[in-house]
């Protein structure tokens, strides 16, 4: 039997999700991009709906392509309300297209202005109950973040981002993933 992290045990699209992809370092503007406003549409819903709309979320926002993004007019927020393959909620939508005019005005880009957040030494979670919903890394972020006009990015939100592309490694500790997750992460910024 492989061991997991307990909340990747419940569905087919939590194990992919959890052995594919969660905790290992992802690297370019668009790509934290999407996770950002994704993590962003989770915020009061179950992460599995986020992950089954996850390729309509693609395909409604232009491959989260923040020039793209950014330029969403009103003509763009009423396709994507209208849109039944993803989360239909305008403050979020709003967010997302502001989040990409604010990404596309940052003067080193998004993916360097994460990563300056993450923690190398982060403690080893024995359980899911040793791990945090936000940290003075995570809450540094969000203000961060927000400075520079993002929205629904709160400390929460920030530190689901930053387990979700690797600023933490927060794989339980008899994790089968946690190991290579490590080693991922000893090369420092994929930026």
């Amino acid at each position: 039997m492989v061991n997991r992290c307990a909340w990747a045990t419940s569905a087919p699209d939590y194990i992919a999700y959890h052995d594919d992809e969660w905790g290992r370092p992802v690297h370019g503007d668009d790509r934290v991009f999407e996770r950002i406003t994704l993590e962003a549409f989770q915020s009061g819903l179950s992460w599995l709906t986020i992950l089954r709309k996850r390729e309509n979320f693609r395909r409604a926002f232009a491959g989260f392509s923040i020039p793209e993004v950014a330029a969403f007019d009103e003509s763009d927020v009423e396709r994507l309300m209208n849109d039944a393959g993803i989360v239909r909620n305008r403050a979020k939508v709003d967010a997302a297209i502001a989040n990409a005019r604010a990404a596309a005005e940052l003067p080193d880009g998004l993916c360097r202005l994460v990563w300056k957040f993450a923690d190398p030494s982060s403690p080893v979670p024995a359980g899911l109950g040793d791990v945090p919903a936000q940290t003075a890394a995570s809450k540094a972020l969000a203000k961060e973040l927000k400075k520079h006009g993002f929205r629904f990015v709160g400390p929460t939100t920030a530190y689901a981002l930053m387990q979700a592309i690797g600023l933490v490694n927060d794989h339980v500790v008899d994790c089968w993933v946690r190991e290579e997750v490590n080693v991922l992460r000893s090369a420092g910024s994929p930026c």
